[in-house]
């Protein structure tokens, strides 16, 4: 055994697949001899940050188990929907995560408001925030499940340790108590914490119907968007507005 093939052999066994995968490259393509000392050593360092940020980023992907695998590069901004390209591509950043602000997305079925979260959670996933996608009906739904079985604050530590929360179709069935409960303790758990997206038809002012119960809802808003704002009903434009908590 060659001293390449023990360098490769040490490589393999400290699981810097990265590193190994580039010196191997390098030394069957005869360009290693091309490299001087600290360009090969660049070169094998930038493979192995390669490697490692593009598997956290398939783990983070799998983990979020967005809707769509949506891209901000595909936001088509040519469509009359009333998106702002320049906000949108100031939260392109994640600054906003970072900073613990959330974002509402509202706008009448078919306008692409899930689509623009899912792109919204995969910049996320990109900067390397742990992201949660969930449709409202099937997450309130395990939720009572999970209330059943015992493992119900352990759902609600899972959804407090992810960075960005995307609750999508809200408002499309009224809330019954237990499901008006779970979204409070998200909600209280995540304000000034950890930032959400909440994507629904209806205008804040109409969520009151939606959670039923008067003090509740007020709760429910205050801790969602931080701040009062008019939403005026759209009738055939998205909008995403991005609240401070």
């Amino acid at each position: 055994m060659n001293n390449n093939q023990a360098t490769l052999q040490k490589l393999d066994q400290m699981k810097l697949h990265g590193m190994s995968r580039a010196f191997r490259g390098a030394m069957e393509s005869g360009t290693k001899n091309h490299f001087t000392p600290d360009e090969l050593l660049s070169h094998v360092v930038d493979a192995e940050w390669d490697e490692r940020h593009n598997r956290r980023l398939q783990r983070l992907l799998k983990a979020a188990r967005l809707r769509y695998p949506a891209g901000f590069e595909e936001i088509d901004f040519a469509l009359n929907r009333n998106l702002e390209k320049n906000q949108l591509l100031r939260l392109s950043d994640c600054r906003w995560i970072e900073e613990h602000q959330d974002i509402i997305v509202s706008g009448p079925c078919g306008t692409g408001k899930s689509f623009l979260a899912c792109a919204l959670g995969t910049q996320a996933c990109l900067y390397g925030y742990r992201v949660g996608y969930y449709a409202a009906s099937k997450l309130f739904g395990q939720l009572k499940l999970s209330r059943a079985d015992g493992s119900y604050l352990k759902e609600l530590s899972r959804i407090q340790k992810q960075a960005l929360f995307i609750l999508d179709d809200f408002g499309l069935q009224g809330l019954d108590a237990p499901s008006r409960l779970s979204l409070l303790e998200i909600l209280e758990d995540r304000y000034g914490r950890a930032s959400s997206i909440v994507v629904s038809q209806l205008p804040v002012s109409a969520w009151h119907e939606t959670i039923g119960e008067p003090n509740t809802t007020e709760c429910h808003t205050t801790r969602s968007v931080g701040t009062r704002y008019d939403h005026r009903p759209c009738q055939s434009a998205l909008r995403a507005v991005l609240f401070c908590s």
